[in-house]
């Protein structure tokens, strides 16, 4: 099966175990299946889209951008429709300015062609070169701190606070505690270098989630309501598109709003995660990213695909962060998340009762992992330091890996010019900042 597997998945025996590339699979899974729970709830304020059909259509973009970045680009991240990007559809395109999901759907599509074109083209590579390398390590240690706080909020133990914005939840009871626990848990199989420690911790939290009950409701935090489900039917969501509009100035706004948060959300995680996992081979500079066209090319070809079964742009998730942390390196550990999909689809009842607070440590220590490429940082060259800075701490605060690095790129052009080093400001790098700043002037 080794040469099999080197072929299809990028496998090396000599380097590469298959029990560990498969736990890694499981666990992105587990880190990123709330995606399949939390995506036709915010669906389901449309009128015409059923949760059964928006389920189904989540979990199979999600199989097949994930199967393409397993054995075409033979790397270990999992796409699915992503967070952010779903809201934006759902309440900004649709509720905000009042156009049909099926208008909505359309500017998916376009902006899934488009991205083919532009990764055809090496544009998306010309732009994630472009990118200066202090920028790049920041990008990594960003995105530890954006899913370690995407992990306490989920779990409760950072809440909504309107006199500070977020404060500390109550850590000694329901989720917030489970959490907790979880945490110390699954931290002790990883400091004990326990094999696959970060899965079993995620495990051993849902275990303990079904006597640990939710203060407010009484009932276990861990609900098991049966096993088996079979998928509903994609039918009343499949195609869907209006061309009524194509050429609307609205049509134009949505499209790119879609392609420039994908864009860099995409390129900070494929970045981050390199960075933070050593992914880069020991002949290449430190900032040098392998495979990026393969890569943009199944999250290019996913967003198509999820446009066309019914579902908001599909993209590469940083959770799949997680995964890595446990020693996936290869496309095996993609095809280990996909599978788990696959089974979720008819086992989803089993696969939804794993609860946010099960999730949240291993989010956490994934997070830690991701910390280290900011030693490498060069904190007294304020000219570097600053926008690193706030490419690091935007990411958590704004609640957006893209506003992390756009900002990130502004900063950088700001400082350097301020202080005189023009020569340090690349013509792309000028172009980028000016490009950001009338995004958020007037998109």
């Amino acid at each position: 099966m080794k040469p099999a597997f080197e072929k299809l998945f990028g496998f090396d025996s000599a380097k590469h175990n298959v029990r560990t590339e498969i736990l890694a699979g499981i666990t992105t899974f587990l880190t990123m299946a709330y995606i399949l729970a939390v995506n036709p709830g915010i669906f389901s304020a449309l009128p015409g889209m059923p949760a059964g059909s928006v389920f189904t259509a989540t979990a199979l973009a999600a199989i097949i951008g994930t199967l393409v970045m397993a054995l075409y680009a033979k790397k270990p991240f999992a796409l699915a429709p992503g967070m952010g990007l779903n809201a934006f559809f759902v309440y900004t395109v649709c509720l905000g300015m009042g156009y049909t999901w099926q208008f909505a759907l359309t500017a998916v599509l376009l902006e899934g062609v488009l991205f083919i074109i532009l990764t055809l083209t090496k544009v998306r590579t010309w732009l994630l070169n472009a990118i200066p390398g202090t920028l790049k390590k920041a990008i990594g240690a960003g995105i530890g701190l954006f899913i370690a706080f995407i992990g306490m909020q989920n779990a409760g133990i950072i809440v909504n606070n309107d006199a500070t914005l977020v404060g500390l939840g109550n850590i000694t009871e329901g989720t917030a505690m489970l959490a907790m626990i979880g945490l110390f848990i699954t931290a002790g199989l990883v400091m004990a270098k326990v094999r696959g420690g970060i899965l079993w911790g995620i495990l051993a939290t849902t275990a303990l989630g079904l006597v640990i009950k939710d203060p407010t409701t009484g009932e276990a935090i861990t609900k098991l309501n049966g096993f088996i489900s079979m998928p509903a039917s994609v039918d009343p969501i499949f195609c869907k598109f209006e061309w009524s509009h194509v050429l609307s100035l609205d049509m134009l706004v949505v499209v790119f709003t879609f392609l420039f948060i994908d864009m860099f959300d995409t390129m900070g995680t494929i970045i981050g995660v390199h960075q933070g996992a050593g992914l880069v081979p020991d002949d290449k500079p430190r900032d040098y990213v392998p495979d990026m066209e393969k890569m943009f090319l199944a999250d290019s070809v996913a967003t198509v695909c999820g446009a066309c079964l019914g579902t908001s742009t599909t993209t590469t998730y940083v959770e799949s962060a997680s995964g890595v942390g446990e020693g996936g390196r290869t496309g095996l550990t993609a095809l280990s998340t996909a599978v788990c999909f696959i089974l979720a689809l008819f086992f989803s009842p089993l696969f939804l009762a794993i609860p946010g607070a099960a999730t949240a440590p291993a989010l956490i220590v994934v997070g830690v992992m991701m910390m280290p490429s900011i030693k490498r940082i060069h904190w007294d060259d304020y000219c570097k330091a600053i926008p690193a800075f706030i490419t690091i701490i935007m990411m958590p605060l704004a609640y957006s890996i893209s506003d992390g690095i756009l900002l990130g790129v502004i900063s950088y052009v700001a400082c350097h010019a301020v202080a005189g080093r023009f020569k340090d400001i690349s013509v792309t790098m000028w172009i980028l900042a000016v490009l950001f700043v009338c995004k958020y002037i007037f998109i």
